[in-house]
């Protein structure tokens, strides 16, 4: 677990909590450290399936959505910085005169919150400590600006939100899968890592499909997908794909497996995402993904099905393609 800026300022004294009221916390992880927070008084806002299942094991109540009003918000930056404005938006209109902690790593730009910060309101001095920043301000109505605007349109009338994966364009690797894709697929299917739901609403084009399930972790991304496909072939899963047990086997899993956790590229999650598919499959079922070139997934492939293949790429992406699944645990008939 992550030692807490958050511990060590209320363990000096420098920041005190108040001693009643509700506490809201946008964005804690599952290694976050938030034993400084009374837990009977906190409601984590965290939209992430593998993080919100965490964050509930150890105790904590969970919510996709802020309900208020709060004494304290504790809000850690996001990778989008728009997110983040949002965030801090909706933070100071549900914290109304109460206190709004700020608390992020540099890399998510802690220096330019805090400067931007510091230009609309009054904050404390900065808390610098293990390549991050944490300050506080008292709530106060100057923020509007970065408040949410609605969704995002895309071509073709997708609609996304800030934040989620390949929110302002149609993600390269994905059209390179759809256009890979034969013209007739299995008549049962899985979109792994679903996201807004572009992957889906080409499958539904093909021939012969006749169910889809769409399985995806960002609470957010899957209520875009809810909108962008409306086919009633399609059905959602609020789910980590490495953990999803469909109730019977899937003929055909489609997907585009995300690689980063943090800025870092980790290939274990895209391998995380074959051997699961490999359990969730018939045993002539086939899976057809797109990764970065530099990935290393093919041997994960051959491990875990009969054939594997590229059936298409160039020097930035792959297609491959695999069919028969060697092993894992399959869901029962």
């Amino acid at each position: 677990m992550k030692h807490s800026r958050l511990n060590l300022i209320l363990d000096s004294g420098a920041l005190q909590l108040p001693d009643d009221g509700e506490i809201a916390v946008y964005g804690a992880g599952a290694g976050d450290d938030l034993s400084a927070l009374p837990k009977d008084r906190c409601e984590v806002i965290q939209g992430f399936k593998p993080d919100s299942d965490a964050l509930t094991a150890r105790g904590f109540k969970v919510s996709v959505a802020a309900t208020g009003p709060y004494a304290v918000s504790v809000v850690k930056l996001a990778r989008s910085k728009v997110q983040t404005r949002m965030m801090l938006a909706e933070a100071v209109a549900k914290t109304p005169g109460g206190l709004i902690i700020v608390d992020g790593m540099k890399t998510d730009g802690a220096d330019g919150f805090y400067k931007e910060c510091r230009k609309r309101v009054e904050v404390s001095q900065a808390f610098s400590k293990a390549h991050g920043k944490l300050f506080w301000f008292t709530a106060k109505p100057a923020f509007d600006d970065w408040a949410d605007k609605g969704p995002i349109t895309l071509p073709g009338g997708f609609q996304t939100v800030p934040g989620v994966f390949s929110a302002e364009k149609i993600d390269r690797g994905s059209q390179a899968l759809v256009d890979a894709l034969p013209a007739k697929l299995p008549k049962r299917l899985a979109d792994l890592g679903a996201g807004w739901g572009f992957l889906s609403r080409h499958i539904l084009m093909r021939e012969k499909v006749r169910e889809l399930h769409l399985v995806e972790a960002d609470f957010n991304a899957l209520e875009c997908a809810r909108v962008n496909v409306t086919d009633e072939r399609a059905h959602f899963h609020w789910a980590d794909a490495t953990r999803f047990m469909p109730d019977r086997p899937f003929d055909g899993i489609i997907s585009n497996p995300p690689f980063h956790t943090s800025r870092k590229a980790d290939p274990e999650i895209g391998r995380a995402f074959i051997h699961a598919a490999a359990g969730m499959l018939t045993p002539s079922g086939q899976m057809w993904l797109v990764a970065n070139r530099h990935l290393p997934y093919e041997r994960t492939l051959a491990e875990t099905f009969r054939f594997v293949d590229e059936i298409a790429g160039d020097n930035s992406f792959k297609i491959l393609r695999a069919t028969k699944p060697l092993r894992g645990k399959r869901p029962q008939d």
